[in-house]
């Protein structure tokens, strides 16, 4: 099976690239630098040639605050550009997986303890969100078969992340205050990419929620980085108010997992996941290059 990966280069697209669980798939990875999305042309002519079974749309703007300051540019990248994918993928007989996000939700409902599901109604509270409940709308239209895979609180080496930010800051000694008002799934991006694979595999459709198992505030999140990277700070709760931002952020976004557990795929704990985030970093940081411009394994490649 061919699989072309766009947005290749990202925190995602990375270990997209690298994943085993495509065995013995052709996957070939693209990056702005071969379509902007944007460009409807430049993406039908990428799709056409490379002609894939699989489309699978990890690229996005995801600069939340930056969204919320320019929100046509949000549009323009996370709904336009996903909606000029799924025209090139259904003209060249291509399935398509759109990776989503926790805040379509609103975070206010049904209530702090209970996850969203994958039918619950959406009602996005920042640009991001609407840019990308936008896309999910747009893409069920043109490709009613599409995959959707909505995610949260992604992270991983070789890119910015939350767990980079307080590691890099924790590592020069600084004591750290950071929210708790905030409830969500972390996602590891080795994690999300097996998942993602495992469905492509199964040729899935319709919308499903990846993240890893159990839920945890920011703050919580910060607490456990800290103490797997053996890291002598102080780590201390705050609210959202303290740190205001441009982008409303929602104070609950916990996905349900149900829709992935119906096929049989269970996520590991995400204090799991953070220890080996820990433990691939640290193994890097001797080589932060090499780690970074590794794109694929032997049987796969970027678009020459």
């Amino acid at each position: 099976m061919r699989i072309l990966v766009l947005g290749a280069t990202g925190l995602l697209g990375r270990a997209l690239m690298e994943t085993s669980a495509w065995r013995c798939d052709a996957v070939l990875g693209a990056s702005s630098r071969d379509a902007d999305l944007r460009d409807a042309s430049a993406v039908h002519t990428l799709v056409a040639r490379v002609a894939p079974q699989w489309v699978i749309l990890a690229a996005a703007w995801t600069d939340v605050d930056g969204c919320e300051s320019d929100a046509a540019r949000a549009m323009a990248v996370n709904c336009e550009g996903a909606l000029n994918v799924a025209r090139a993928a259904k003209e060249a007989g291509s399935k398509l997986l759109f990776v989503s996000t926790d805040y379509v939700f609103d975070g206010g409902a049904p209530a702090p303890t209970a996850p969203y599901e994958v039918d619950h109604a959406i009602a996005p509270i920042n640009a991001y969100g609407r840019s990308k409940a936008a896309a999910e709308a747009g893409l069920r239209e043109i490709l009613p078969q599409v995959c959707i895979v909505r995610t949260s609180w992604l992270y991983g080496i070789g890119g910015k992340s939350f767990p980079e930010t307080i590691l890099r800051a924790a590592a020069s000694g600084k004591n750290l205050s950071v929210v708790e008002d905030q409830r969500g799934r972390p996602t590891y991006n080795r994690d999300l990419a097996d998942i993602i694979a495992k469905l492509v595999r199964s040729n899935a459709s319709g919308t499903f929620q990846a993240a890893n198992s159990g839920a945890c505030s920011w703050f919580e999140l910060a607490q456990e980085l800290v103490s797997a990277a053996q890291l002598a700070v102080t780590v201390s709760p705050t609210t959202s108010a303290a740190y205001p931002r441009p982008a409303a952020r929602p104070a609950y976004s916990v996905l349900s997992l149900s829709s992935i557990r119906a096929l049989g795929i269970e996520p590991r704990p995400w204090q799991q996941a953070v220890a080996a985030f820990v433990a691939e970093r640290n193994a890097a940081r001797g080589t932060p290059d090499q780690a970074v411009e590794k794109l694929a394994p032997a049987s796969s490649g970027r678009i020459a």
